[in-house]
């Protein structure tokens, strides 16, 4: 073996080196926005999840509720307290914070359509007062497309969620709905918390939650425990139409039945789950038992993770604008830009390696 050094000057490399750089400069630098599918019914989802915003804040302050702007930064009325007798379980007030964005309600159509959802179709839903404002983007992308949704929720909430005592999720539901904003009315309500059950809740909590489900007129869920409301659960589902007819099950948060116990993380990703989960420990589930027929799961967790996977901001200071994020304009590369610089690269390396071999071609001749 034996090395031979290069008879190219100096010269060659820096120009190459220099075309290189600048056409990756260039390639960079002028990336072109491409608007995705179905982009002006993800603003119209948006814009209904701003109004139904403004909604839920109107009315706090019109009762003479003090939003705490140090906690609820954007000022949306929908961040609750650190603590109160109703709140079921811990909770992340970055993630609360992070899911205080309209362009939710874009992101779920988006998975909805993606999951083959078509207007006029039945979707059946899970929600926790934990996350409002994701409840509110499921029901705004739901109403755009004009689908028929058989909900279930808890009542409870985890910390700083819909935990005021005198605020709970059904009366922003029920708020929204008289107001005309949703069409939506949850079908039955649980207690939530432990066991589905709220089990550890203070008396003055218990009581709370009673004369909400009487205020409210709510529909109870009557089991005893995890495998009656199981079993509950899914009847109801199915006394609306056969559970196979449903074209969806949407998850809100973590609540315990629709999602399992700890043992269960892991078995549905956040966002979109078009496949069978492979992992399969921990307890039967509403969603377990709805992909076991093949049915899509749009699973509204980890809400950091899928604001930052579709370029939403994280803990916004105030309400982001209408078409934040990778789901209304992507950046890609303009692919006649990068053909030019690509031939221009090419092309340099043919002039200077057909200069070499013809340099090479003339000495040989000489000898």
């Amino acid at each position: 073996m034996y090395w031979k050094s290069s008879n190219k000057s100096v010269i060659y490399y820096l120009v190459l080196g220099v075309f290189s750089l600048f056409g990756m400069y260039l390639v960079e630098h002028f990336l072109s926005e491409k608007v995705q599918e179905h982009y002006s019914e993800k603003i119209e989802a948006t814009k209904l999840t701003v109004k139904a915003f403004e909604e839920i804040k109107d009315y706090k302050e019109s009762k003479g509720k003090k939003i705490d702007l140090h906690f609820d930064p954007s000022g949306s009325g929908l961040i609750g307290e650190f603590f109160t007798p109703v709140t079921s379980n811990l909770g992340t007030l970055r993630a609360k914070q992070s899911s205080i964005n309209p362009n939710f309600g874009a992101l779920v159509l988006e998975y909805l359509i993606q999951a083959g959802v078509k207007k006029g179709d039945t979707v059946a839903v899970s929600l926790s007062g934990s996350f409002p404002a994701l409840n509110i983007a499921v029901y705004s992308a739901a109403k755009i497309l004009e689908l028929k949704l058989v909900i279930i929720s808890s009542m409870t909430s985890s910390q700083w969620g819909a935990n005021e005592p005198d605020f709970l999720w059904p009366d922003m539901e029920k708020l929204l709905y008289v107001r005309g904003i949703f069409p939506y009315k949850s079908l039955a309500y649980s207690w939530g918390g432990i066991e589905d059950q709220a089990f550890g809740m203070p008396k003055e909590g218990s009581k709370i939650l009673q004369n909400s489900a009487s205020k409210n007129s709510l529909s109870m869920l009557h089991s005893k425990n995890y495998s009656e409301s199981l079993k509950e659960r899914m009847n109801l589902y199915s006394s609306e139409i056969p559970l196979s007819e449903y074209k969806a099950y949407i998850n809100v948060g973590g609540g315990t039945v629709s999602v399992g116990t700890k043992k269960n993380v892991g078995e549905f990703s956040p966002g979109l789950n078009l496949k069978y989960p492979i992992i399969r420990d921990g307890r039967d589930s509403v969603m377990r038992r709805f992909a076991n027929l093949g049915i899509p799961i749009i699973h509204l967790v980890r809400v950091e993770e899928l604001a930052t996977q579709n370029g939403f901001t994280i803990q916004p200071k105030k309400i982001p604008g209408i078409g934040e994020g990778k789901i209304f304009k992507r950046s890609e590369y303009d692919l006649r830009l990068v053909s030019f610089v690509l031939v221009g690269i090419l092309v340099l390396l043919y002039v200077f390696f057909k200069r070499d071999s013809f340099i090479e071609e003339d000495r040989d001749e000489s000898l």
